[in-house]
């Protein structure tokens, strides 16, 4: 070994202890092998991630290329542009029948950037923060980033893969200071109910603690009107994103309400951590809560309806226990534990054999938590109706149905 190479190796970076305690996204290995067979010349149908296979209405994008041509593109309050937190505010009053001051509205860089600012301001260093398992992992992980201990309640069908406020009267500790949850929720699709969601948040109000509600699949409910953690305590923290409902994943854009007293707080950070969220997605956004656009969005949650009407059926047939319809964003979390298939109880076997012999890339529960997620797998039906009959077939003929 060289002098320089052994100098190098002897001045190795040391990575922060906080990185040791994010695990890796294993939905990224399913993506990379779909990938790998797709340049092969494989057809493969992609059920794994979740992303909206529409894209941004013309009027949107019209604004976006308008916003560009102005010159409207330089930095914007850290806050987000008046208008558009003006429009969410109406957005809430109009779609929810909720009045929330646009002083409350926080405009983010994405959902995820708009957790990690939650986080942030409430999760200090061994804070235990109390969330269902499943759930979307990168919440445990938010909370790990800022010194937190994540503490997974496992949630079964009975209530609805949710937390409940039995779960926190009977998990609620010392060093325990708030809640993260969503409703609809990734991996599930399952939402709480009115009494499930105003008792869980009475009894973390009870205790003194925080409530943050992931609600970004809010307006991808189907069969029930969508609502807000904010009817039952105006004092929660709400995120939300215009990826899903709105169709712009990639334009990078959210939305926090928080409570009055915490704005200043909020935006701190928000002037520290972001400058502030993209200019030409903000001015585009404004589009979205048009008629047209709202008429648009409407048409197209009932489109993702009807892929969940019939694949959850489907599944079923095929052997996939399903106990509990999913009611919202785009997302089947069914138990593979009865499929007729020799990697029945490797979740991540089973994914890649499905993967391998019908070229149906689906994600493994390990992501999710650590309630038996070898024996469940999600099931995204975020692409074209056509495309899931194809996959259900295919899964048949796999499964000797």
């Amino acid at each position: 070994m060289s002098d320089r190479v052994e100098a190098k190796a002897a001045h190795a970076l040391q990575v922060a202890q906080r990185v040791h305690a994010i695990a890796p996204f294993h939905v990224m290995e399913v993506v990379k092998a779909a990938g790998e067979l797709a340049r092969s010349g494989v057809d493969v149908i992609s059920m794994s991630v979740g992303e909206p296979d529409f894209t941004a209405t013309e009027r949107v994008a019209h604004a976006a290329v308008e916003a560009i041509r102005a010159g409207s593109t330089q930095y914007t309050d850290a806050l987000g542009l008046t208008p558009l937190r003006e429009a969410i505010a109406a957005h809430y009053a109009s779609a929810f029948g909720l009045a929330v001051d646009p002083r409350r509205v926080v405009v983010t860089a994405g959902a995820s950037a708009g957790l990690l600012l939650a986080c942030a301001a409430l999760v200090g260093e061994g804070d235990e923060v109390l969330m269902p398992d499943p759930c979307y992992p990168c919440n445990r992980h938010f909370v790990s980033a800022f010194g937190g201990k994540p503490v997974l309640v496992p949630s079964d069908a009975a209530q609805r893969y949710q937390l409940t406020a039995r779960d926190v009267e009977q998990r609620w500790g010392e060093r325990t200071r708030g809640v993260i949850v969503a409703s609809p929720s990734n991996p599930t699709g399952t939402s709480m109910t009115g009494p499930q969601m105003q008792q869980m948040l009475a009894s973390v109000r009870a205790r003194g603690g925080f409530a943050i509600v992931d609600e970004i699949y809010q307006g991808l409910s189907f069969d029930h009107a969508p609502q807000s953690a904010l009817h039952f305590d105006p004092d929660v923290v709400t995120v939300n994103s215009f990826s899903k409902y709105f169709n712009m994943t990639g334009w990078r854009l959210g939305w926090l309400v928080v409570p009055e007293a915490l704005v200043p707080v909020f935006e701190k950070l928000a002037q520290n951590l972001f400058i502030c969220p993209s200019a030409i997605a903000q001015h585009a956004a404004l589009a979205c809560f048009h008629p047209e656009s709202i008429a648009t969005y409407e048409e197209r949650r009932l489109e993702f309806k009807r892929r969940r009407d019939f694949l959850v059926p489907a599944l079923r047939e095929l052997g996939f226990q399903v106990p509990v319809m999913p009611d919202g964003a785009f997302y089947v979390y069914a138990d593979i534990s009865q499929v007729a298939h020799q990697d029945a109880g490797d979740s991540a076997a089973f994914c890649m054999a499905v993967l391998r012999d019908t070229g149906v890339a689906i994600v493994p529960g390990a992501d999710f938590g650590f309630a038996a997620p070898q024996k469940h797998v999600r099931f995204s039906y975020a692409t074209k109706y056509s495309r899931i009959e194809e996959a259900v077939e295919r899964l048949g003929r796999l499964l000797g149905r």
